[in-house]
């Protein structure tokens, strides 16, 4: 009979599973509790880093439907469930683990399967959402400057051509004038 703490700490992970957008699958050995409390404090508020048993976290992934991360579940292992954008929590473990060389990252879970460690350094790669929407309206911005000034062109044109025109009348009208006196 499972006991009960095992039970709750099941239902937990298996909730923080189907609640993510993300979870990313590291290896902490070697890191102090200052070290993983620094951590915390750069994945920021979006995410959480728990540290589980595996066979915990094989049975809540189980429940939840998630699929392909028992390979991952080897040695001391910490999870890091995103529940914002993706990118960002794995930018501070990417940068985490660039200083800290205990941190290993194994891989991570998205959008209904599992990732490599690969996949998961490539999302770090990305510009966070907030930097792809300023450029998405910046470019938006671009371009409809660049309509304006073709919607203005014709416009313009037209004045240079009518300007030209009365310019050309106005110096045509005064040579007619003495030969009809």
């Amino acid at each position: 009979m499972a006991k009960p703490g095992k039970v709750t700490a099941v239902a937990e992970i298996s909730e923080k599973f189907k609640s993510s957008s993300a979870a990313v699958v590291t290896e902490y050995r070697g890191l102090s509790m200052a070290q993983l409390t620094t951590l915390r404090r750069a994945l920021g508020k979006g995410a959480t880093y728990t540290v589980a048993k595996n066979t915990l976290v094989k049975r809540a992934a189980e429940d939840a439907g998630v699929q392909g991360l028992e390979s991952l579940l080897v040695g001391p292992t910490a999870i890091t469930f995103v529940e914002g954008e993706p990118v960002d929590a794995a930018k501070a473990l990417r940068d985490f683990a660039k200083d800290n060389k205990a941190l290993v990252i194994k891989g991570g879970y998205m959008d209904g399967r599992a990732l490599s460690v690969d996949e998961v350094t490539q999302i770090a790669d990305l510009d966070s959402r907030e930097v792809l929407l300023a450029k998405l309206a910046g470019a938006m911005k671009g371009n409809l400057a660049k309509a304006a000034g073709l919607f203005q062109a014709p416009a313009s044109q037209v004045a240079r051509l009518a300007a030209a025109l009365q310019e050309k009348k106005a110096a045509d009208a005064p040579a007619e004038a003495p030969a009809e006196s």
